[in-house]
């Protein structure tokens, strides 16, 4: 919940996001391991798309009108 927080306010953007990223590959292969079942895949597959894009925001960072360019003078 305060990842998440942190991303919607901009906030220690990079580092929220980083932290999200790996949340969601290790509950991924935790509770979505079974590659046999095409459903399990297909969640799996989910999870790593969802690592893919906060991985986004850890590399291009907020932007302008977050709250860690207005703190941190970028």
């Amino acid at each position: 919940l305060g990842g998440g927080l942190a991303l919607a306010a901009g906030f220690l953007t990079r580092w929220a996001a980083l932290g999200l990223a790996v949340f969601c590959v290790i509950s991924g292969l935790l509770f979505h391991g079974n590659f046999g079942d095409q459903m399990q895949q297909i969640l799996f597959l989910k999870n790593l798309a969802m690592a893919g894009g906060l991985l986004m925001f850890f590399v291009h960072g907020a932007g302008p009108l977050s709250l860690d360019a207005k703190l941190f003078n970028k």
